[in-house]
């Protein structure tokens, strides 16, 4: 045989399109040659693909090789596709039945002696050889991962002799590995660990039960850090499907897949110097940024004005969407991007407005330039605006006689119970009704009516901050058990708006 056919799979965003390697031996001068719209990365795969055969005590062809990387117009980056260049060349020499390599894909960086290297995506692309009925053979780093798609549609080795051997009939070398699951996710900080600060507490379990946005505004030091790194410990426990769905998020970005993160809500907290390709993602090829890492969690933004403008805009529509599509001129990917956000700021430029001890001198000019940073729009389209005091000294040293705060778990219960409700009425949290679905699900009693439509004619709210008050009474009115809406809901429901009020005099 001369001629040699490879199953591979490429990355372009989540997904793991299919790759043919076509390996083709002729005769003439010595030579091997990638086609196939190669990347730098792949065109150096020459090199080691011909030191790993040689290590590996099989034998490189001394003929003029042709490697051809099909489809042609998709662009092959990494060094992902070594192992099955190396497999096609020892198939098409016969060193191996080219038959063997039926029904197989294959991913894996070479080394120079013929170790096997993990490469990045291999959970997506185990996802994907399980659709198109193949099994997946990969480097041993990438086996649990990728053994999480299909456990028994993935063999895992350390070599290229190991793979070898095993095509060759030798079932020893390479083996079935273990998916990364298995164990219980850690669990995140615990809200008992917050002391005073009850309305706070309350607004992060209307948040955590309708997946709500939240924005914390406070002095330094009042807890709104502290706070938010206890919302992931408020939300249920991700299903099955979102599990796999972070998993393959966090196996294409640069930090890969962690086994101690399976099952455990992601938390995203990224510098205010980040920049709006780090925060949605980009490049000249497509990267997954913070709001995808941070898919079925929770993207924490502190100091919220201090982010550039430019880059805070960019989060607009992912908000509404819960998708972003990033357009290049070569290419365009798209990525999920269902995340809740949660951001903090200070009342002013030094922080300590409304402060009781008057350590505050900004003028209303300064807050208002300051506030000005978070645009209209964005604002709009967070769902809570809260003020957080500072604790009272007496709570915060336990000289106060206080009741014990209650844990995460014992808040979560309710947040399950109220979000179970909201499924009963066949949509998902309530932050995601869409218009239509208000009308249907957000009845108001007469009370109730009236008190919202004096809150519009006064506060001048939009149609969409409207939207936004009616989803999140229904959510306190479905961690209270009620079916519909009252003057008490929609009341406690407005006061989570209070950047929509002039603060600043």
């Amino acid at each position: 045989m001369t001629l040699a056919t490879v199953h591979s799979r490429a990355q372009t965003g989540l997904e793991a399109p299919a790759v043919t390697v076509e390996v083709d031996l002729a005769g003439g001068l010595p030579a091997l040659a990638i086609v196939g719209l190669p990347e730098t990365e792949v065109k150096e795969s020459k090199d080691r693909v011909r030191a790993a055969i040689v290590n590996s005590g099989y034998e490189f062809p001394t003929r003029r090789i042709t490697v051809n990387l099909a489809p042609a117009d998709l662009p092959k980056e990494g060094g992902r596709f070594d192992l099955a260049i190396a497999l096609g060349i020892l198939a098409a020499s016969g060193q191996i039945p080219g038959e063997s390599v039926s029904g197989y894909e294959f991913l894996g960086e070479l080394s120079l002696s013929g170790a096997l290297r993990g490469v990045r995506g291999a959970l997506p692309a185990a996802l994907a050889a399980g659709q198109a009925e193949r099994v997946l053979v990969v480097p041993e780093d990438n086996g649990p991962e990728a053994a999480l798609a299909a456990p028994d549609g993935v063999f895992a080795a350390d070599h290229l002799a190991d793979v070898a051997a095993s095509l060759a009939g030798d079932e020893a070398p390479w083996h079935r590995p273990q998916p990364a699951a298995g164990h219980t996710p850690a669990m995140h900080e615990d809200m008992a660990d917050v002391r005073g600060q009850q309305q706070a507490k309350r607004a992060l379990e209307i948040a955590a039960a309708g997946g709500h946005s939240l924005l914390l505004i406070g002095p330094p030091g009042a807890g709104k850090t502290m706070l938010a790194c206890r919302l992931p410990g408020l939300l249920p426990a991700m299903t099955q499907a979102q599990a796999m769905q972070s998993a393959a998020v966090a196996s294409i970005a640069p930090g890969g897949f962690s086994p101690e993160n399976w099952g455990r809500r992601p938390f995203r907290a990224p510098h205010h110097t980040a920049s709006g390709v780090a925060l949605v993602g980009g490049g000249s090829t497509p990267r997954p940024g913070e709001i995808t890492l941070a898919h079925n969690g929770v993207l924490f933004l502190d100091e919220l004005p201090e982010f550039d403008r430019r880059v805070l805009e960019v989060l607009r529509e992912p908000l509404e969407s819960g998708h972003i599509v990033i357009s290049r001129a070569a290419r365009q990917a798209e990525f999920p991007a269902a995340f809740q956000l949660i951001a903090a700021m200070n009342p002013c430029p030094c922080g300590y407005f409304g402060d009781a001890s008057g350590r505050c001198h900004c003028t209303p000019e300064r807050i208002s330039r300051y506030r000005d940073r978070i645009s209209g729009p964005l604002l709009d389209r967070i769902d809570m605006h809260l003020n957080v005091a500072p604790v009272a000294r007496d709570v915060l040293m336990g000289s106060a006689k206080a009741e014990p705060a209650e844990s995460s778990a014992v808040i979560r219960e309710r947040v399950v119970k109220a979000r179970d409700q909201a499924a009963s009425r066949g949509h998902g949290p309530n932050a995601s009704l869409l218009p239509a679905d208000i009308d249907t699900h957000c009845l108001l009693e007469n009370s109730a009516r009236s008190i919202l439509e004096q809150a519009i004619a006064r506060l001048g709210l939009s149609a969409r901050a409207y939207h936004r008050i009616l989803r999140v009474s229904r959510t306190i009115a479905d961690l209270a058990g009620a079916d519909t809406i009252n003057a008490g809901h929609v009341a406690e429901a407005i006061g989570y708006r209070q950047l929509d009020r002039n603060t600043t005099s």
